[in-house]
């Protein structure tokens, strides 16, 4: 849309009537789920915002049986969770599904950028049906089954990253994230090997400031934490030879029994993968850099590709996007809900919508996830099954890991290839829009 054009009110009513129908499915069958199944980890955070209240030691409560799950997160995430703590259950399920699909929202506008804008004054019918269509991704209706936060996470370091403009320090947004759960720390290796030094350290110093705070008002906890729960890692979390944790630890553990050597491999592996996937999420930053070009808000880096034209935002968007994923795939746990970072692969993808192979990887990649592969592939991967059958259960007991280390190589490589052959080299598309501080 162009600079001072106007969309009707009835447009944007419409578009939020049609996230509102594509979502409502998933919010009836999950907050209709028996009691014991129901936003459990919601149930973690409340239990950890009660337990401050009451001055409970932390890291020893549990969740009401049958589930009796621990508070796993920094003491920080505690302490934003006790408004939900004094709001009755029923209140606080519905406004947390409210929060957090408002955030799926923010990482749709940033992740679909150009797709939407392309469709004019019809932009927010665009974006609703985006939500729609991401919100039934498996990760993502995970997300609403567990009462997880991963939507708001992924929204803060897509609006940290993406932003054609910012009113706070950029790497804010980032510090904040890795204060409610570490795994966005990433970021912070993202920012300082792309050349964005100065947001590396306000992402750190916010985090660091969060965690200060929190170690103020929870001395004991946060000693408990840093020295006691955060040390158990994924011993604490859940069952790393769980079917649902496809991080490259729970991979080995799906077809390797537990040992020194196991632990040994994962972190040789890990640290392969974290090498090969960093230099990627370089490549493609760099090059949505160089494609880039200084736009109305100032000619820092951090800005260039984000203020440009589509190839360079596509880039831009793919560093970002492999940087999510490598959240996942190195945790010690990596649930199938923690992959809602292919929101951001899928937008890297289509970009504007102009090239149809790119739209057609899109689509494949969505209808990949729409499914529970590697639930079935559990179900096929039993002794009563021949061979054979077993060795495919196997494969597609890690559909969604092996997935997502495979799109870290095709947006890395095959995507920047393609976007430096077919690019707009920078030149801006959609007028000049006007930009608002979350305003992608």
């Amino acid at each position: 849309m162009r600079a001072g054009s106007r969309t009707p009110p009835w447009i944007v009513g419409l578009g939020v009537l049609v996230a509102v129908a594509a979502v409502a499915p998933i919010v009836v069958k999950w907050l209709n789920n028996p009691p014991d199944q129901r936003m459990v980890d919601l149930e973690v955070y409340r239990e950890g915002g009660a337990a401050i209240l009451r001055g409970a030691p932390l890291y020893d409560v549990l969740t009401q049986p049958p589930q009796l799950l621990p508070f796993t997160y920094p003491p920080f995430a505690a302490v934003l969770a006790v408004p939900f703590t004094l709001l009755p259950w029923k209140a606080a399920q519905w406004t947390w599904t409210a929060l957090m699909y408002a955030a799926l929202t923010v990482a749709v506008l940033y992740a679909f950028r150009d797709l939407i804008r392309r469709a004019g004054r019809w932009a927010p019918v665009a974006a609703g049906a985006l939500v729609g269509a991401t919100a039934w991704l498996w990760p993502a209706s995970d997300q609403m089954r567990f009462g997880q936060v991963g939507f708001l996470l992924m929204a803060l370091c897509l609006a940290d990253c993406c932003a054609r403009s910012a009113r706070w320090p950029r790497g804010v947004l980032v510090g904040l994230a890795m204060a409610i759960k570490l795994v966005p720390g990433v970021f912070l290796i993202w920012f300082w090997i792309t050349g964005r030094r100065d947001a590396a350290g306000t992402a750190l110093l916010t985090a660091l400031a969060a965690w200060g705070g929190a170690f103020a008002l929870l001395p004991a906890d946060s000693r408990d934490y840093w020295f006691g729960a955060f040390l158990q890692g994924g011993d604490r979390t859940g069952a790393v030879g769980g079917t649902t944790n496809q991080a490259l630890n729970g991979m080995l553990a799906h077809v390797l029994p537990e040992s020194p050597w196991r632990s040994l491999l994962w972190l040789v592996l890990a640290v392969a993968v974290a090498l090969l996937g960093l230099r990627l999420a370089r490549r493609a930053t760099v090059a949505g850099d160089a494609l880039g070009r200084p736009g109305p808000f100032g000619g820092t880096d951090l800005t260039r590709a984000a203020a440009a034209g589509p190839s360079a935002y596509t880039l831009l968007l793919a560093g970002a996007a492999i940087t999510g994923l490598l959240s996942v795939l190195l945790s010690p746990v990596g649930w199938m809900h923690h992959l809602v970072w292919i929101i951001a692969v899928l937008g890297a993808l289509a970009g504007d919508g102009r090239d149809p192979r790119r739209c057609v990887l899109a689509l494949g990649v969505w209808l990949y996830f729409l499914f529970p592969l590697p639930w079935r592939g559990a179900a096929l991967s039993g002794r009563e099954h021949p061979m054979a059958v077993r060795i495919v259960g196997r494969i597609l007991q890690d559909a969604f890991g092996l997935a997502a280390l495979a799109l870290i190589v095709v947006l890395g490589v095959w995507l920047v290839n393609r976007v430096r052959t077919s690019g707009d080299h920078g030149e801006r598309t959609h007028g000049d829009a006007r930009v608002g501080t979350l305003t992608p």
